[in-house]
């Protein structure tokens, strides 16, 4: 897609600090972090959200993705990381793109970034249980 950064970064016509460039996706330096070292992973097609991704990229895509989450705490020593997607909301480029962002104990980034909630009693949890469960068939 034209206007996309993504797509043209996987082309090459933008700059980017690439760390791995591969036939399932490309994955570069966030230019933002949330610490340094954190990986965008994009797959090579424009589609913009993870529902959008055809069932028959998924296995290279995820693979690329387990592939950098294993890499990144080897080259940074870091203990794990933190993989997101955000579909929609929160999603600043509209291109699917997985956050790899490298994690250690004490970092001082505390849980995930919105608030938490609970449900009510099990029977509003069944009830959204069920919602769901439904619209996967």
């Amino acid at each position: 897609m034209a206007d996309c950064v993504f797509c043209a970064i996987v082309a090459g016509s933008v700059p980017a600090f690439k760390v791995i460039d591969s036939p399932d996706g490309v994955g570069f330096l966030d230019t933002r972090p949330v610490f340094k070292g954190h990986v965008l992973v994009v797959p090579r097609p424009h589609v913009v959200t993870l529902p959008d991704l055809p069932a028959d990229l998924l296995p290279g895509y995820f693979g690329l993705v387990q592939r950098v989450a294993a890499a990144v705490p080897l080259a940074l020593g870091s203990t794990g990381t933190f993989v997101a997607i955000n579909n929609i909301v929160s999603q600043s480029v509209p291109h699917l793109h997985t956050h790899v962002v490298p994690r250690t104990k004490g970092d001082g980034l505390r849980g995930f970034f919105w608030p938490r909630t609970r449900y009510a009693n099990d029977d509003e949890a069944t009830t959204y249980a069920e919602k769901i469960a439904a619209e996967l068939g």
